[in-house]
């Protein structure tokens, strides 16, 4: 694929920059005065939700300046590329196919082979059929990885609740912190865990440090044979798998076109498949697999992720965002976030595009965030009344939900509340009105007013999704991940590599044989040499 946009790239900023400074100079309020059909031709609609972003400061001519631009920097190539094959991470020289797990695609035969075995082993350990050294039936996982390898699975166990085996118990240990790996095995019956070890290289250092920690747990009870029954290795280094004393039958390979961030849908997905009901992950890969349908065909005025992108993007690169709040209206989302902060940040947070140069505008924005109703009572007031706006991206549950029907009505009220509120404000002079009318003195009104006075005018996007089940799931990660791939391309970055990730990793072995007393192979800052002398044990 080619690397760089074409002659009109410069053409095409020029167009946005023209956009975003007329929208800059506009209040929302008034893009709804002048266009009484804006909420429909701002709705968009995409398998298994709904999108809204007409109280965003955006409209038809500023998406059109961005479908524009994606296509000089060449988003139908990409596009093609990441359905097709095409050498997408170009600093890694691998093709990006994650999206081959869960539909047709270049290697369909060999996903395919690798599903079956998954859903297969998923249904006999569900069925007790999966037994361990002592004959036990195995019912108890822990799920040991960290990044890509953990936040993917954790997220979809804990948001599909309500579909998961009744007989399956499953934990993960990702922290290095040895607290994560004690709360994980603690009070299971080694006779009965299955240790599942997730890691794309099998040298990640969180990860092996846990794994051998869980094996040794095993091994004391059941001594060396019988703990290499009781451990599964899912990874794309399967020689390094073998070498650790993972046994053929219990390595689940996956190919290393899957980045670890969009590996859920590989077999890194074999303990949350293992811990859901029959059929509930392949529906989950069915969602995905028509959002990629819909991310593929339909034009991109018309694309839910790639307007989405497009929101992203111009708040980001001129509209002064350098931060964006997802805010999920649903108790089972609760993890969104965090899966969000690694899929969007490690993803385009880079300073270099494609081809090596500085980029033009910052391609990332801080994701965070956390459920409502709990955040209205925290960081809600940053939201409405601090000195910057700071974009909102509400998720709504448009399904039957959980517990009582009152319950849900008084959560769709808060997050359709709190998106009008951002959108509406309140005025110094309504404020002190109303204040006054209540009996309060003109002086104390005066003085109290601009307190409780809300500016306003601050965006938010409202998605709805028709219940938090497999299906929708799917298509809402789906979702992001194309949103986050659409940006990408129009900032010319590269989506697929993490390179920002690996020094840390790099120098954190030469801290550790510090700590251990040994020769340090480099010289250290003042301040590290400090921490390690004042660490040591």
């Amino acid at each position: 694929m080619s690397q760089s946009g074409n002659a009109h790239e410069g053409e095409t900023w020029a167009r946005i920059d023209a956009e975003a400074d007329r929208l800059k100079r506009t209040r929302i309020l008034d893009l709804f005065a002048a266009d009484p059909q804006r909420v429909d031709a701002l709705t968009f609609t995409a398998p298994h939700l709904v999108l809204d972003v007409s109280k965003q400061r955006i409209d038809g001519a500023a998406i059109a300046a961005l479908a524009a631009h994606a296509e000089a920097m060449n988003f139908s190539e990409a596009r093609r590329a990441l359905f097709e094959g095409g050498v997408l991470n170009a600093t890694e020289q691998r093709e990006v196919l994650h999206t081959n797990l869960r539909g047709p695609g270049p290697h369909g035969a060999e996903s395919a082979q690798v599903r079956t075995r998954v859903r297969e082993f998923a249904k006999r350990f569900r069925g007790g059929q999966i037994r361990g050294a002592t004959g036990a039936p195995l019912d108890s996982i822990v799920h040991i990885g960290i990044g890509g390898s953990d936040l993917g699975p954790r997220l979809v166990v804990d948001a599909l609740r309500r579909f998961r085996a009744p007989n399956v118990t499953l934990r993960f240990a990702a922290n290095v912190d040895g607290a994560e790996i004690v709360d994980a095995l603690e009070g299971l019956d080694p006779a009965r865990t299955l240790i599942v070890v997730v890691s794309k290289t099998f040298t990640t250092q969180e990860t092996m440090a846990n794994a051998e920690a869980a094996r040794a747990w095993l091994r004391q009870a059941l001594g060396p044979e019988g703990a290499a029954q009781h451990v599964a290795a899912v990874t794309a280094a399967p020689e390094r798998a073998t070498a650790w004393g993972a046994a053929p039958e219990m390595l689940f390979p996956f190919r290393d076109w899957v980045g670890g961030r969009y590996s859920l849908w590989s077999a890194v997905g074999l303990s949350a498949d293992c811990a859901l009901q029959d059929g509930a992950f392949d529906a989950l890969l069915a969602g995905a697999n028509d959002m990629d349908a819909h991310f593929r065909a339909l034009p991109l005025p018309r694309n839910a992720p790639f307007v989405s992108a497009c929101v992203q993007m111009l708040n980001r690169t001129h509209l002064g965002a350098h931060s964006y709040v997802v805010a999920p209206y649903a108790r089972r989302l609760s993890l969104l976030a965090p899966f969000l902060q690694q899929l969007e940040m490690e993803s385009n947070g880079k300073s270099i595009d494609r081809d090596g140069k500085p980029v033009r505008h910052l391609a990332a924005a801080v994701t965070w965030g956390d459920v409502g109703t709990n955040a209205q009572h925290s960081f809600f007031q940053l939201l409405h009344q601090g000195a910057e706006p700071i974009p909102v991206e509400f998720l709504v549950d448009m399904g039957r939900g959980e517990g009582p029907a009152e319950h849900r009505k008084l959560l769709r009220a808060n997050v359709l509340a709190q998106a009008e509120a951002l959108l509406l404000g309140k005025s110094v002079n309504t404020v002190r009105a109303e204040l006054f009318a209540s009996g309060l003195d003109a002086g104390a009104a005066t003085k109290l007013a601009p307190h409780k006075a809300f500016p306003g005018d601050r965006p938010s996007t409202i998605m709805g999704i028709d219940g938090v089940t497999p299906a929708a799931l799917g298509a809402l990660l789906a979702f992001y991940e194309h949103r986050t791939f659409a940006q990408a391309v129009m900032m010319g970055v590269n989506a697929f590599d993490q390179w920002g990730v690996e020094l840390g990793k790099v120098l954190a072995q030469g801290v550790a044989r510090a700590l251990e007393g040994k020769p340090a192979a480099r010289q250290h800052d003042p301040s590290t040499a400090a921490w390690i002398a004042r660490l040591k044990e």
